[in-house]
């Protein structure tokens, strides 16, 4: 009789376990709803995608991506640490300042080509203001008066203008860029060119300006933190020629 009904007692339980694991199964999990993600890897590498990113010299392009990857590693960075090691953090400030002031001209005349009053008189404010109270540009001065830095090149005048990107173009050394910002580039460093020649009053002027621009490249790396191969994204060479391609259009329209 005991035996009887310990066996009983045991099919029981074993019948309760069996509803409460099938009540289990039948119960829906509350799980959050699945976000979409931002981007997809078809987004950046699919060949339909092409038709937005015009990349006809896609062969020399990832050559001199490559290329410019071994440079910047090799040499530009290295040299750029090094300055950065033997430089002050208020000397770098200061030499930063001063480089951003000289390209509020760029700034100015192309704000003037596209029609922009207001970012002209905004680049001229500030180039005014941080070459006088600045002391030379060395300090930024014009944004604590409420002057945001506006930057403005000839690459961003054709697109007011009508010109099409073009082509995209990796540029050795200068990196991802398309035919009309390297167009744009090459207008931009003449004109400098133009007027460091037709006011400067020195003999030496081809040494200083060979001085500077060494130094205003060093600069310019140093304030972009951007590095070849550390997003460890697989598709690196598709993902950074559609964000540029993005990124140059609002530039336009802005």
């Amino acid at each position: 009789m005991k035996k009887l009904s310990s066996c009983v007692s045991r099919f029981m339980l074993l019948l309760c376990l069996g509803a409460s694991v099938c009540g289990c199964a039948t119960t829906k999990a509350h799980l959050p709803p699945e976000e979409p993600p931002m981007h997809s890897i078809e987004e950046f590498t699919d060949d339909e995608n092409m038709l937005f990113v015009d990349d006809p010299w896609i062969g020399f392009n990832k050559n001199i991506y490559k290329f410019n990857y071994y440079a910047d590693e090799k040499v530009i960075l290295p040299v750029t640490r090094g300055y950065e090691f033997i430089t002050p953090g208020f000397m770098q400030t200061g030499v930063s300042n001063f480089f951003n002031n000289i390209g509020e001209v760029k700034t100015l005349y192309n704000s003037l080509l596209q029609g922009k009053g207001g970012k002209s008189l905004n680049a001229l404010g500030r180039f005014l203001t941080n070459s006088t109270v600045g002391i030379g540009g060395l300090f930024e001065v014009a944004k604590s008066m409420g002057m945001e830095r506006k930057p403005e090149d000839f690459g961003q005048t054709l697109g007011v203008w009508g010109v099409g990107s073009g082509p995209y173009l990796v540029v050795p050394i200068l990196g991802p860029n398309t035919v009309r910002s390297t167009t744009g580039f090459v207008a931009d460093t003449g004109t400098r060119m133009a007027m460091v020649n037709a006011i400067d009053p020195l003999e030496n002027a081809p040494e200083v300006e060979t001085g500077l621009t060494a130094l205003e490249f060093v600069d310019s790396r140093h304030q972009v933190k951007f590095r070849y191969h550390k997003s460890h994204y697989p598709f690196e060479y598709f993902m950074i020629r559609y964000l540029l391609m993005q990124q140059q259009e609002f530039q336009v329209m802005k």
